[in-house]
């Protein structure tokens, strides 16, 4: 036996995974048997973890050996050797595949209820399973994460045939495995305890992730009305929101910036909302004298200040601006105006400078954060420091570059910024 049960299986292919940490990774689960090593895989990775729904559609009379599978959003994977095989016809297919169109839609309601699935897109997403046989589950669950916006997929199961791969059909960027026995008969027999996971099983295995990465978060796609166009955006919003922080990025970025998300999502399983979106559209963009209008940036940040205050979601919670580089003049720019009310800034690497004269009448609390390395860009700093009125604050983090890609860089300023909004926004609520 290779494996006690299905917490020892997550734990070993945990260890194979140690190469993600660090990226913006979501882990999904395969229900039900795959939930309880995914949720060891995504406590290894500190990444959020999910399910991927996905129904097997197993040969009457024979059930446990798939001739297909059916997953989430219509994705349908046929196995035509083992139909063919099997002998098993149209009616008998059809029979089956209604039958899991049930089931998959009971699981649904009873595995999610109302709480939205964790957003995929753009994001690297491992998929789990207890193993692999013939390789159709795991094929629609790649599809179905695929067809979500993924950028990158890895397949990691505990054990599965030698060769497996191949039976993908590059559906997945990257297959990770613990075994590939070459003597291989059912997944089962390289556990000690195989036993069928309950759905409370896979209830507990999902609270325990969320308890691990945070409170539930509600994501929507937004469009945000501006003079003379209208923006793309992520609203999240946890329960239990204290602040939303609007982040305005930098040259050539867009809401989809890894590193924006990063930090993003460490405000909000920190209780605090984000809402990122793009600050041109994507023709304006293309000219490079846009990226770097300061006024025109600053008047979209505060179109969407104004939307996002006379929302639902934000009407009644205090509002902050996170700002990358030359996205960091343009919330300063922002806040500088007297009819703002904006309780507090974040620059990460921005270029504060930019902001010009206006700095002198920011009355938002603000946080300069810079790399140790990033000497021009320090030193600009230094300069806007000495033009706020407000109070403030300048915070160097050692031995990081400009884009803080060295290790723990980004998850510091990511604490540094949670730390700020928290406090501001606390004190705007009293």
């Amino acid at each position: 036996m290779d494996f006690s049960d299905r917490t020892d299986a997550g734990r070993q292919l945990a260890a194979c995974l140690g190469h993600l940490q660090g990226q913006d990774v979501v882990v999904l689960g395969l229900p039900r048997g795959g939930v309880p090593v995914a949720v060891e895989v995504a406590e290894v990775l500190g990444a959020p973890l999910d399910i991927c729904l996905v129904r097997k559609l197993g040969v009457p009379h024979q059930p446990e050996l798939a001739m297909g599978a059916l997953g989430e959003g219509g994705v349908r994977v046929l196995n035509e050797r083992v139909l063919r095989e099997t002998g098993v016809g149209e009616r008998d297919l059809a029979a089956v595949e209604e039958r899991e169109h049930v089931e998959l839609e009971q699981r649904t309601q009873r595995y999610r209820g109302s709480r939205p699935p964790v957003p995929l897109d753009g994001r690297t997403v491992v998929v789990v399973d207890d193993g692999l046989a013939t390789g159709a589950t795991a094929l629609a669950a790649c599809r179905v994460v695929r067809a979500k916006g993924a950028a990158r997929i890895v397949l990691a199961v505990p054990v599965a045939p030698r060769g497996w791969t191949a039976r993908l059909g590059g559906e997945a960027d990257e297959t990770v495995s613990v075994r590939e026995p070459d003597f291989f008969y059912a997944i089962g027999q390289f556990y000690r305890d195989f036993s069928q996971t309950s759905d409370e099983e896979v209830l507990d295995c999902l609270a325990r992730g969320r308890a691990a990465h945070g409170p539930v978060v509600r994501g929507t796609d937004v469009r945000i009305p501006a003079t003379g166009a209208t923006l793309s955006g992520r609203l999240a919003v946890p329960d239990g929101a204290t602040g939303i922080a609007l982040f305005a990025h930098g040259s050539g970025s867009s809401r989809h910036s890894p590193r924006n998300r990063a930090v993003a999502e460490a405000l909000n399983r920190a209780g605090l909302g984000t809402l990122l979106f793009d600050l041109l559209t994507e023709s304006e963009a293309t000219d490079r004298a846009h990226v770097f209008d300061t006024p025109l940036l600053a008047g979209r940040l505060a179109s969407a200040t104004d939307w996002l205050a006379g929302s639902p979601e934000g009407g009644e919670l205090p509002l902050g601006y996170f700002g990358a580089s030359t996205g960091a003049a343009a919330a300063l720019w922002a806040a500088a105006d007297p009819a703002s009310d904006v309780a507090a800034v974040v620059s990460r690497g921005g270029r504060p400078d930019l902001a010009g004269e206006r700095l002198a009448r920011v009355r938002a609390p603000t946080l300069l954060v810079v790399g140790g390395r990033d000497a021009l860009v320090l030193d600009l700093n230094k300069r806007a420091q000495a033009m706020l009125r407000c109070e403030n604050r300048l915070t160097v983090v050692p031995g990081a570059t400009h884009l803080f890609e060295e290790p723990g860089a980004l998850e510091e300023v990511a604490e540094l910024a949670t730390d700020w909004f928290g406090e501001w926004f606390r004190r705007q609520r009293q």
